[in-house]
């Protein structure tokens, strides 16, 4: 009995020490401070603002190339007060400043979700920055790995054969309500960290920088985006249309090709 209760001030410390890193880590790292002066300079930045921003990430990512995150407002976008631009920040991939959503007031909501590689556990942030040029950031704590270097899904010829290949999914619309859509282009996204094991080198970056989304002629949604966002990029969002029209998208790479796709409303 003696030798258990000498133990256990010792198996507690065990314990104790194999639950910490399950403890969910502090948003403020030392990758985040070098991050937010280099991109933000000296601006505040409200932190934790989820009276305004809602980010959905896994916490353990079942795969680490494809990612799911998600991000909302809790505040309609008006005239006089609106979100316009959304940072995406990924601490500690290889590109940390991964995606800018630059947004229209036009929108109505902001509902928008899409796919990114994750390289390391690392948080992942997302900064709105309103009208006024105010900054307001949420983060969220994902575990995965590997995922800027992972090898594409689809074989390099079958990647090259549907490159460009664009779909616009949407449910029924209906005018003054709002709709779902989902703009899909088909693109390897090749990071410049994949390495080719037939030719023993590694494939050069080649990926969509830019997919602008408008309606009639209006701009809706405009996706900066590096490396970090995944293969097949995707953007869904939600948007309501007041007349009919056509929804339109337009994408490019970093080659400089353009891909569109459109549909009537």
């Amino acid at each position: 009995m003696k030798r258990t209760l000498k133990a256990l001030p010792l198996f507690g410390l065990l314990l104790m020490t194999v639950a910490a890193p399950l403890k969910a880590e502090t948003s403020d790292t030392p990758e985040w401070q070098a991050l937010k002066v280099t991109h933000f300079g000296d601006r505040p930045i409200r932190e934790n603002a989820t009276d305004l921003l809602e980010l959905e990430a896994p916490f353990r990512a079942e795969d680490a190339a494809i990612v799911p995150i998600s991000i909302r407002s809790k505040q309609p976008q008006t005239a006089d007060n609106y979100i316009q631009n959304i940072h995406i920040i990924i601490d500690r991939n290889p590109m940390p400043y991964s995606a800018n959503f630059h947004l229209s007031p036009s929108l109505g909501t902001v509902d928008i979700a899409t796919r990114v590689r994750v390289d390391r556990y690392t948080h992942i942030r997302a900064i709105a920055e309103m009208n006024d040029g105010s900054l307001h950031m949420v983060a969220e704590h994902v575990r995965a790995s590997g995922g800027c270097s992972a090898p594409a899904m689809k074989d390099a010829e079958a990647a090259m054969a549907r490159l460009g290949q664009m779909q616009m999914r949407m449910r029924q619309p209906t005018i003054g309500q709002p709709v779902q859509a989902q703009v899909i282009i088909s693109h390897p996204n090749y990071s410049g960290l994949q390495f080719d094991q037939q030719r023993r080198t590694y494939i050069p970056p080649h990926f969509v920088r830019t997919i602008d989304i408008t309606f009639n002629d209006e701009a809706l949604i405009k996706l900066e985006a590096g490396i970090s966002v995944s293969e097949d990029p995707s953007v869904r969002f939600v948007f309501t249309p007041e007349t009919s029209g056509v929804l339109k998208a337009t994408a490019e790479d970093s080659k400089q090709d353009i891909f569109t796709t459109e549909q009537q409303i």
